[in-house]
């Protein structure tokens, strides 16, 4: 039996969530390996909403969830998430929870640096959630992180703290904004160790004699490959690989415990925040597919900007990512339209190019160049076989397969669990 790692194939809020879920019945660990509460997946089961941002999504199916290295925690946004979901009958608890003792911390100061920088950079703003995901992870890579395990040790804390507030409260002076105490800080970090360090555990180890065991391991990604640091819409990405490569980095495993690679992309195109989004629409059909298709940011709330399916984008994300095949959702928010089109192309400067452009001057003239294909009529909503499909659907998804070359493996067709259609498990690699 193979594990299976999730990613997103476009920008994120692709669905993963239902998926992730849907996989996680399946599975005996579910991992996040990267990222911060900037993210979030939203899991319908029964009559109950789950809305996680920091916990795994297999603890909702009452599986061992683990948060690896890679993610950056903010101790008191997890806690919180803990007592909401506690209060919806979920069972948190160091027994079915595990956080990696080196994971970085989020402390308030990353938020105030995120805001002050973000209303800094007037309209060149990235569009970040001003949460400090990005500046706790420059305090990883500088060596000046305060990490999990750190709560444990007062003297560690101590002269860390030093060395974190000489860096922040000189950029939050220089920006004119409020800056913090050692004491403050101290206070706070030292309210919250007690309630966290009973999920403190060796996850590499953890994880390594799982697989030696042969239990199946789930990797969760968050966003998606186009917000990834490298290969993303730089500078308008998160602060983190979200590639499959980086499950192994990010929970401590070999890069071999991947498994299969399932991207997880959306029939259109959706995008939260600032940054190039080539096929974005601005007129009646844009609108049309955002109230259809409910397409509000999970942790932010804010409208997510809609446009047809970029199938160059997800043919890198296909490269890059690594996927081994698609899962495909939303197919239901096309239905009843009587073209639909799929961006093949991009024009720059009078020139066809195939792939997306890395200079920003460049990626502010792209312009798409579009396929259009015939509309069906007929419902798919709810569909559990390809024979539910209406003909236009399926040759729909089949002329997907050719333009991202990657098959189609699992296609949604509703937020119900259960309406999926399964064309290769993904545990069986």
């Amino acid at each position: 039996m193979s594990n299976v790692t999730v990613i997103g194939a476009q920008w994120g809020d692709e669905g993963k969530g239902k998926i992730v879920d849907w996989l996680a019945s399946r599975a005996d660990i579910v991992v996040r390996f990267q990222g911060g509460h900037n993210a979030g997946h939203t899991l319908v089961v029964g009559n109950q909403t789950y809305k996680l941002s920091l916990l795994p999504s297999g603890l909702v199916r009452g599986k061992m969830g683990v948060i690896g290295n890679g993610v950056v925690v903010d101790p008191e946004a997890l806690l919180k998430e803990i007592d909401r979901v506690t209060a919806q009958g979920l069972e948190v608890t160091p027994k079915t929870l595990r956080i990696a003792e080196n994971v970085p911390l989020i402390l308030p100061v990353h938020g105030a640096i995120d805001r002050a920088r973000e209303e800094a950079r007037g309209d060149r703003k990235i569009g970040t959630t001003g949460r400090g995901i990005g500046p706790a992870y420059e305090d990883k890579v500088a060596r000046r992180a305060i990490r999990l395990c750190d709560l444990a040790e007062p003297e560690t804390l101590d002269w860390k703290l030093d060395e974190l507030l000489l860096h922040h409260n000189t950029l939050l002076a220089g920006l004119g904004a409020p800056t913090f105490t050692k004491a403050e800080l101290l206070e706070h970090m030292n309210a919250l160790a007690p309630r966290v360090l009973p999920y403190m555990d060796t996850v590499w180890d953890l994880l390594d004699d799982a697989r030696r065991a042969g239990r199946r391991i789930l990797f969760e990604g968050a966003q998606a490959v186009m917000l990834d640091v490298d290969h993303g819409t730089y500078p308008f990405v998160t602060s983190s690989n979200t590639i499959a490569a980086n499950a192994a980095t990010g929970s401590g495993v070999g890069p071999g415990t991947v498994g299969f690679v399932l991207g997880i992309a959306k029939a259109y195109s959706t995008r939260v925040g600032e940054g190039p989004f080539p096929s974005e629409l601005h007129d009646e059909m844009g609108r049309t597919l955002g109230t259809r298709g409910h397409e509000f940011g999970t942790v932010t709330g804010r409208p997510r900007r809609c446009g047809w399916f970029d199938a160059v984008l997800v043919r890198r994300a296909v490269r890059v990512g690594g996927i081994n095949g698609l899962a495909l959702t939303k197919l239901d928010v096309l239905d009843g339209l009587p073209e639909i089109k799929v961006c093949v192309g991009y024009e720059l400067d009078g020139k066809e190019i195939r792939s997306f452009p890395s200079a920003p001057a460049a990626q502010a003239r792209v312009t798409p160049v579009y396929e259009a294909m015939e509309g069906w009529t007929d419902s798919t909503r709810g569909a559990r076989s390809w024979a539910d499909l209406p003909a236009q659907a399926i040759k729909y998804v089949r002329r997907i397969e050719e333009l991202v070359e990657a098959p189609v493996t699992l296609l949604s067709t509703s937020p119900e669990r259960d309406d999926t259609i399964l064309m290769r498990d993904p545990f069986e690699g």
